[in-house]
C-alpha cells in the first residue's frame, strides 16, 4: 500500500479542524504507518534497554493529539510537525520520570563501585538537548523548529520547507547553522547568537 495522497490528508484534517469526529476515524489508519515510522526514529535514538516502545510512544503522542483543542490545521505536513512535537513532549517527559527515577524514586540504591562501571543515561543527553533547543528556539524560533522537524520529526529539507514555507536552501542553511549552536551550547560553550 503506497502512501496516502497529501490531498486526502489534508482534506481529512481540515474535516476534522471542522468537528467532524468521524474524519479522525478516517484519518488515523492512514496516518499511522508513518508516525510509527517517526516514533522507530526516537526510539532507536534511545539508549539500549529504553523500555517505551514505538507503538506506545505512538499510542502516546495520539492521546495527546486527540485531548488538544480544535487546532486549524494547515495540510499533511503541518499534522506531522505538531506530532513531531507531540512525541519529542512525550520522550522528554518520560526522560523526566527515568531521571527522577534514578535520584530514588523507588529504585533499588546501586553500590558507588558499580556506579562508576554504569553506561551513561542517554535520558540525560535528550534532556540536554531538549534544554539547548529550547536555548535556541528563544533565540531563533525557525531555526529551532528545522530541528525539531529534521531531527525530533525525521523530516527531509524538501518536507520541512513545506511546513514552515520556506526553501529547502534555507532549510539546510538553518540545520547546518542550528547544529553548530546546538553542539557548541551542549559541550558547554559561551552562548551566541544562532
Amino acid at each position: 500500500m503506497g502512501s496516502p495522497a497529501p490531498g486526502e490528508v489534508t482534506g481529512l484534517l481540515l474535516a476534522w479542524s471542522e468537528g467532524d469526529e468521524n474524519a479522525l476515524q478516517q484519518l488515523v489508519p492512514i496516518v499511522y504507518k508513518e508516525l510509527r515510522r517517526l516514533a522507530h526514529l526516537y526510539v532507536n535514538r534511545e539508549r539500549a534497554g529504553h523500555t517505551l516502545q514505538a507503538t506506545a510512544l505512538v499510542h502516546e503522542a495520539y492521546q495527546k493529539l486527540v485531548d488538544t483543542p480544535r487546532v486549524h490545521w494547515q495540510d499533511r505536513a503541518h499534522f506531522f510537525a505538531i506530532c513531531a512535537q507531540l512525541m519529542r513532549r512525550v520522550l522528554v517527559d518520560y526522560a523526566r520520570s527515568r531521571n527522577y527515577q534514578k535520584r530514588g524514586g523507588g529504585i533499588a540504591i546501586v553500590p558507588l563501585e558499580e556506579a562508576f562501571g554504569a553506561v551513561q543515561d542517554r535520558g540525560k543527553d535528550l534532556l540536554a538537548i531538549d534544554e539547548a533547543l529550547s536555548a535556541l528556539s528563544a533565540i531563533d524560533p525557525r531555526k529551532g523548529q528545522v530541528v525539531e522537524l529534521r531531527f525530533f520529526g525525521g523530516l527531509t529539507a524538501e518536507e520541512t520547507a513545506e511546513v514552515l514555507k520556506i526553501s529547502p536552501d534555507t532549510v539546510l542553511r538553518d540545520w547546518k547553522m542550528a547544529k553548530s549552536w546546538l553542539l557548541r551550547e551542549l559541550k558547554g560553550g559561551a552562548r551566541h547568537d544562532a
